[in-house]
C-alpha cells in the first residue's frame, strides 16, 4: 500500500508546492533553522521570523559567535528560548568539527544538541539527498490513517515503526521531495482538525482510513495531563515621567527581560504593599486588563496593574533593572507571556 504513494504524491507536491523562503534552497542551515522554527509555530508565523534571522546570522559560523541578547532578542516572539540555545551550542560544534559546515551524515547531524531523528532526517534528505524518513506530526497522521495504524503516536515505539515502514520506500534518487510531500500533504490537505481534504488528495485512493471511514479515528494519541493552572499578578512599574521601567533579569535557562510578577492574583491594596517592600514609593496605581499565556505544561491566568512610583534608581540593588523603554526595545527580549502588559510600559514588541 505504502509502496504506491510515493509517485503520485511526489508528483503532487512538484506541482502545488508552497512557496516558502528555505524552500528548494539545498542550504543544510537554512533547513535546520526552519525546521527548529516551525516546532510549536505556524509557518506564516515563522517567515518574518526565518528572514530576520538569517539575514543576521547567515551560517554556523555567525549563530556559533552571536552574543546572547542578539540571539535572544532575534529568537524574541518565538518562545522556548532553548531551541535557540541548543542550535549556538550545535552550531559551536559544527565550526569546531566540521569547518563551519553541518555534517553530510544523518548520524552525526543526529549527534548535535537539540537535533531529534525528524530534525536530521530533514535536513539529510532535503539539502543533502541522503534517503533517510523524516517523521514529524503531520507525517504521522498521513501515515496512520493510509495504514490504519492505532498505535499511540506519542511512543516512541510507534514513531520508530512509522519510520521503518517509510525507510523501505524511500526514494534513493528525490528522498527530500518525498518527505517535504508527506509534511505538505498533512499541513494543507490531510489536516489535523475539521474534515480532511480528501477530494483533492494524491493518495486517496489507497487509504485505507478513507474507505473505511475510520478517517477520525486516526491517529490515535494518549491525551495529555491537564496543564497546571497559576494565577499570577503583572506589575507594570514605572518612574514618575515614564522614563524607566522595572523588570528582571531572569538568570535561570531564560535570562531575559520580564515585567515583575507575582504569584497569585491581588488586590490594589496587597500590590501596594509588594511594592513598598521593594524600597519604592508608589504614587498611584491602575488595574490593568486581564489576560492568558498557555505554556506546555503551566497555563497563566494574569491580572495587571501599572505602577507609579517617585523614582526607581535607587533601587537597583534589588535586583530590578530600570531602564529606558526603547533601550528594552531595542536590546532585550521580553517573553510572549507578557505582551498584553508591554504597552503600557512603553514597549512596543
Amino acid at each position: 500500500m505504502l509502496n504506491d504513494i510515493v509517485k503520485p504524491l511526489t508528483e503532487w507536491y512538484r506541482q502545488n508546492k508552497r512557496s516558502l523562503p528555505w524552500r528548494d534552497r539545498h542550504n543544510a542551515y537554512y533547513t535546520w533553522v526552519s525546521e527548529i522554527m516551525l516546532q510549536q509555530t505556524r509557518v506564516e508565523a515563522v517567515k518574518p521570523y526565518f528572514r530576520r534571522f538569517t539575514e543576521e546570522l547567515p551560517d554556523p559560523a555567525a549563530l556559533a559567535e552571536c552574543p546572547e541578547e542578539k540571539l535572544l532578542k532575534l529568537w524574541e516572539g518565538l518562545g522556548y528560548y532553548n531551541r535557540v540555545r541548543n542550535m549556538q551550542i550545535a552550531a559551536q560544534t559544527v565550526v569546531e568539527e566540521y569547518d563551519g559546515v553541518l555534517p553530510a551524515s544523518y548520524e552525526k547531524l543526529l549527534s548535535l544538541k537539540g537535533i531529534g531523528s525528524y530534525t536530521a532526517g530533514a535536513i539529510a534528505s532535503i539539502a543533502y539527498d541522503i534517503p533517510v524518513p523524516a517523521v514529524d506530526g503531520n507525517v504521522l497522521r498521513v501515515i496512520t490513517r493510509i495504514i490504519e495504524d492505532d498505535g499511540d503516536i506519542m511512543k516512541q515505539s510507534v514513531k520508530k515503526r512509522i519510520e521503518n515502514k517509510l525507510q523501505e520506500i524511500m526514494p534513493g534518487e528525490y528522498p527530500g521531495d518525498f518527505n517535504q510531500a508527506l509534511m505538505e500533504l498533512g499541513a494543507v490537505v490531510c489536516v489535523p482538525n475539521g474534515e480532511p481534504k480528501c477530494d483533492v488528495c494524491p493518495v486517496a485512493f489507497c487509504c485505507g482510513a478513507r474507505a473505511h471511514g475510520t478517517i477520525d479515528r486516526f491517529p490515535v494519541k494518549a491525551q495529555k495531563k491537564d496543564r497546571k493552572l497559576e494565577d499570577r499578578t503583572v506589575l507594570v512599574i514605572q518612574d514618575g515621567e515614564k522614563q524607566q521601567s522595572a523588570g528582571v533579569h531572569r538568570e535561570d535557562f531564560l535570562r531575559i527581560y520580564e515585567l515583575p510578577n507575582l504569584k497569585g492574583h491581588l488586590s490594589e491594596e496587597e500590590v501596594l504593599e509588594s511594592v513598598k517592600a521593594m524600597d519604592l514609593e508608589p504614587l498611584r496605581i491602575e488595574a490593568l486588563p486581564e489576560a492568558k499565556h498557555i505554556f506546555s505544561h503551566i497555563e497563566w491566568h494574569m491580572t495587571g496593574y501599572e505602577v507609579i512610583v517617585d523614582e526607581l534608581e535607587k533601587t537597583n540593588e534589588k535586583g530590578f533593572l530600570f531602564i529606558h523603554p526603547e533601550e528594552i526595545r531595542k536590546e532585550y527580549s521580553i517573553p510572549s507571556a507578557f505582551e498584553k502588559y508591554t504597552g503600557y510600559a512603553g514597549i512596543e514588541r
